[in-house]
């Protein structure tokens, strides 16, 4: 149970802040990428509305009325205009900007800008514009933003190793660190549990003494339903405390366990046989499959409580005339143990997951009187699971209800 609290701790604390350092890295290169977008774009227009030409510098320039870093940007900027007559043949090229640039890449550029059937967009590490030329025609002009795509490359790169090590490096804090933040939910389970154990041993005296009187009354005072009574309600008071007192034990004292090697299929063959008869006198019917060994390495005497436990309430809570069925699978090497029972309401996933709550009853008519139990015998069968480093769940499907245990396999 504290093992479950702390993974689930550390899950939740783990997605919250990765979701936040997502976000927050998505958020900072989107910013910078509709920055230098836009950046660009002010860049094209200029150069488009300057005619594709070289820019004049000096008094009476275009570029005098535009902020300083827009004026730097124009200036460290690479491009070169490629100007088109109205059959679609070259007619002129500006290279002045591009001294690595030849006229047949600039030619090929512009053939593909064209064919890309858009006014603007990228093309390798160039951003375009194809519009009106001054002069009649078409003009395509090519702005370089090599150095600009790679900044971006590069900060994106830096930028989700840095999301990526803090998330890793938070994994670390938050393991190192949820055993403490969880503390006080532990010293209250460790109290409550500890408070069971010691009300179910300070019970036992009690109740023996109260059985034993009635037993003797009941040899002076034959057939008085009022002992009877009270004989039923004791016994049943010492059933309940024998199993808070197991409970207790598994979850909290944590008992050595005589582990051997055993075979899961051979162990419900036998603990289900005497299920059967039981299923056959209520109108059901009980089904096995565990036709070959499932080796699994556990303490016999409480698997195989966990086992009556899954088939007792199969054969309580099915429904009338119902099947159930309880096999024996491999998921590699995790035996699988599924019982299984078809019921007449079915429960939500929330009833499925409490179903392993302490005295909870996903439906408050099973009471204990016609049913029989006190709601801590699946509680019993989880805390067996886990003691053997195993799992149990509840499930729907369709109208049936599935218990799953899995179990490690026999170690090689």
């Amino acid at each position: 149970m504290i093992r479950q609290l702390q993974r689930r701790f550390i899950r939740i604390a783990l997605i919250a802040l990765t979701v936040a350092m997502v976000l927050v890295t998505g958020i900072v290169n989107l910013v910078n990428w509709v920055s230098v977008r836009g950046e660009l774009q002010e860049t094209l227009d200029f150069l488009v509305e300057s005619g594709g030409t070289d820019i004049r510098v000096g008094p009476g320039s275009r570029l005098m009325g535009k902020s300083k870093h827009a004026r730097n940007a124009v200036h460290e900027s690479k491009w070169f205009s490629v100007f088109l007559n109205e059959a679609g043949e070259i007619r002129m090229m500006n290279l002045n900007s591009m001294a690595d640039a030849d006229e047949q890449t600039a030619s090929d550029l512009a053939a593909q800008a064209l064919k890309s059937g858009r006014a603007t967009g990228f093309l390798q590490d160039y951003i375009y514009r194809i519009s009106d030329a001054p002069n009649g025609g078409r003009m395509v002009l090519m702005l370089s933003c090599e150095t600009k795509l790679t900044a971006l490359r590069t900060l994106a790169l830096i930028s989700g190793a840095a999301c990526l090590g803090g998330i890793l490096l938070a994994w670390l804090f938050v393991s190192l660190a949820s055993r403490r933040a969880i503390a006080p939910i532990i010293r209250s389970m460790e109290q409550q549990k500890q408070f069971i154990t010691n009300a179910s041993h300070e019970l036992k005296t009690p109740l023996t003494v109260i059985s034993t009187n009635m037993q003797l009354l009941n040899a002076d005072v034959p057939d008085n339903p009022w002992v009877r009574s009270t004989l039923k309600q004791t016994s049943q008071m010492r059933h309940l405390v024998e199993e808070m007192t197991y409970l207790s034990r598994m979850e909290e004292e944590h008992p050595p366990l005589t582990m051997e090697e055993l075979d899961l299929g051979s162990l419900l063959r036998e603990t289900a046989e005497p299920f059967a008869d039981m299923a056959e006198f209520a109108g059901k019917s009980l089904k096995l499959q565990a036709d070959h060994e499932i080796p699994v390495t556990g303490d016999r005497a409480s698997i195989q409580r966990m086992i009556s436990t899954l088939l007792d309430n199969a054969v309580k809570y099915a429904a009338p005339e119902g099947e159930i069925r309880a096999e024996i699978q491999t998921e590699g090497r995790v035996a699988l143990l599924r019982v299984s029972n078809p019921v007449t309401e079915p429960l939500t996933k929330e009833q499925c997951g409490r179903l392993f709550d302490r005295f909870y009853r996903a439906d408050p008519s099973r009471n204990k009187d016609r049913q029989g139990g006190f709601g801590i015998g699946l509680a019993i069968a989880a805390a067996v699971a886990e003691r053997h480093g195993g799992q149990i769940q509840a499930d729907m499907e369709g109208d049936r209800l599935v218990f799953t245990c899995r179990l490690p396999g026999r170690k090689a």
